[in-house]
């Protein structure tokens, strides 16, 4: 799967779940077992949709011992908001800002 695609990005996005674990890791790192308690879901629930995210490249991953932790990659987001603009809006793209 193609994960530069902007459809598979938005994909990842439609999860209601998802979304919560990107706001959570947002601006900090965070192990699973800080997610699960902060969602109040099931370990496998969390990790299915972690991986999702490891795979979308939305997430970035740091070892720690046998513990991984999670934050949001904020460079792939913009990017890959970006490549929604260009798919869906290209003439958004070149129009003038009003004055």
């Amino acid at each position: 799967m193609n994960f530069t695609n902007p459809v598979h990005f938005a994909k990842a996005l439609a999860d209601d779940t998802r979304q919560k674990i990107m706001n959570l890791v947002c601006c900090q790192w965070l192990s699973v077992n800080e997610i699960v308690e902060q969602l109040n879901v099931t370990q496998p629930t969390v990790s299915h949709h972690l991986a999702i995210l490891r795979e979308t490249e939305l997430v970035n991953t740091r070892e720690a011992g046998k513990q991984t932790f999670y934050s949001l990659n904020q460079e792939r987001v913009a990017y890959c908001c970006g490549q929604l603009m260009i798919k869906f809006a290209p003439d958004m793209t070149t129009i003038d800002p009003i004055e």
